[in-house]
């Protein structure tokens, strides 16, 4: 599915995307307010974003003067097919971290004939602010095989039950980190998108082996199970990470509308956590987690043919449609 709005819904004079066109490979694109869209593998020399953001600090300040040239190759956004923005190396995804979202959850997933409603929630409150003053964010990791574009199809497996959405915001590493503090760690973060991070409901919980946990490599990462994008919008655009409004629909109807202010951990604590295990390279991926109207919480999940609008703050709208996987079960 190519974007056809004109209008590219993003903060900021300027932002980044990975689009192609008819009988072109993809490449990097400066993209404008207007709809207007730059090949920056000609304009800088760079085959993709990934060496883009390997090079942050120095292309930066280029791309806001070739934002303002007026007399350069400019193509038209709508003749244009998007992509998903960069190919990361690593994805980091947050779970349990908005405050609503998991005591929903948790009284969604209470088996029958548990605890009362009441108990649940006011349990999880209290874990949730035991977690906050321990300052333990909860990453796992994703695969980069996940990650479709931000109008592309979505496939749901034949083997998938209970398919879920989880829209989150998405923080886009430059610098690499390493062991960085709080304090420092929105230094290394280059930029912002839209992720739509689906789960196998059914899968999360290992039921053969109840004490090791959660199955996080069966549950996401089936192919297509992370759209992203549509935009790289560069964090001096995107406003006050901690006071977004991600907002998902189902088929027209307000599924999730949640202010980032709901965030347990917030950006900056989530990437100097990641950091204390392992180097944050350019082109990583930060997955923020997932604010309260999922479908357990609605019972509702996904079908076959269910289109899924998605939009934060300034960071422009993705839109995928659900298609049913024919074939054996897995």
């Amino acid at each position: 599915m190519k974007s056809t709005a004109a209008a590219t819904g993003f903060s900021g004079p300027f932002a980044l995307g990975t689009l192609s066109a008819r009988e072109r490979p993809p490449f990097p694109g400066l993209v404008v307010p207007d709809g207007r869209v730059l090949d920056l593998t000609a304009a800088l020399g760079l085959p993709d974003l990934r060496a883009l953001l390997e090079r942050w600090d120095e292309v930066l300040p280029r791309l806001a003067g070739l934002a303002g040239d007026a007399d350069l190759d400019w193509l038209p956004l709508e003749s244009l097919r998007v992509h998903a923005p960069v190919e990361p190396r690593q994805v980091f995804q947050s779970g349990a971290n908005y405050r609503t979202h998991v005591i929903d959850l948790a009284v969604a997933h209470e088996p029958e004939g548990g605890r009362p409603a009441e108990q649940v929630r006011a349990e999880t409150a209290a874990m949730m602010d035991r977690r906050a003053a321990e300052d333990q964010p909860y990453l796992f990791i994703g695969l980069p095989s996940a990650i479709t574009g931000p109008y592309d199809d979505v496939v749901l497996p034949s083997w998938c039950r209970k398919p879920d959405w989880e829209l989150e915001l998405a923080a886009v590493i430059g610098r690499p980190a390493s062991r960085v503090r709080p304090d420092q760690a929105l230094a290394h973060v280059a930029a912002y998108t839209i992720a739509n991070d689906l789960t196998a409901r059914e899968l999360v919980f290992r039921r053969d082996m109840p004490e090791i946990g959660a199955d996080w490599l069966r549950s996401k990462n089936a192919p297509g199970f992370t759209p992203l994008g549509p935009w790289l919008v560069p964090a001096g655009f995107a406003g006050d990470p901690g006071n977004l409004r991600v907002t998902l629909r189902l088929n027209g109807q307000v599924m999730q509308d949640e202010s980032t202010q709901d965030m347990i951990f917030d950006v900056a604590r989530l990437v100097s956590y990641a950091s204390q295990t392992t180097t944050l390279l350019p082109g990583d991926l930060v997955l923020t987690g997932s604010p309260a109207g999922n479908g357990m919480r609605w019972g509702r999940l996904l079908r076959d043919g269910d289109v899924m609008d998605g939009t934060i703050t300034g960071l422009g709208a993705q839109r995928t449609r659900c298609v049913a996987e024919t074939g054996d079960d897995a």
